[in-house]
């Protein structure tokens, strides 16, 4: 690429929602890291691995391991996948700018905040602990790295 930016590659199939950050080179492109959206079962995430919850989790979980990888900042690719305006690919991105990884971006094109946080699927299924749920596992996604920090320095 020109920027010479690494990508933030969002592909969706049925059942996950894969991320991965992607350098070119000259001899093909290069994963640097990579999440998927089973992985929220790690953080004890109940829900469906592939609506806008667990995409905005994924993107979260994403940005974050970026983040600790060294990479600080991207470029948004979503291949073919038809961009509309508040969809889970677009709650991805929402994600990882809320990591705190700078991604250029329209703010215009993100979900709603209830769409995010699960409480159209917890309306539906009239399960309010959906909404809980989502909110523990974000903070579980945030505090990891800082549990992780505690450790390092306790046994040090």
């Amino acid at each position: 690429m020109l920027s010479r930016k690494p990508r933030v590659v969002v592909r969706k199939s049925n059942k996950y929602i894969r991320m991965q950050l992607i350098s070119a080179d000259k001899l093909g492109d290069k994963t640097l890291v990579s999440v998927i959206s089973s992985e929220l079962e790690k953080y004890d995430y109940k829900g469906g691995k592939c609506n806008i919850p667990a995409a905005y989790l994924t993107g979260l979980l994403f940005g974050k391991r970026a983040k600790e990888a060294g990479f600080d900042n991207a470029i948004f690719d979503i291949g073919l996948h038809t961009p509309v305006r508040g969809s889970d690919v677009y709650a991805t991105l929402k994600g990882v700018l809320d990591s705190g990884m700078p991604v250029p971006h329209d703010p215009a094109v993100f979900p709603a905040d209830e769409r995010i946080k699960g409480e159209h699927i917890a309306k539906f299924l009239q399960n309010p602990s959906i909404t809980d749920n989502f909110e523990a596992v974000k903070e579980r996604i945030m505090t990891e790295e800082r549990k992780e920090k505690e450790e390092e320095t306790a046994t040090v």
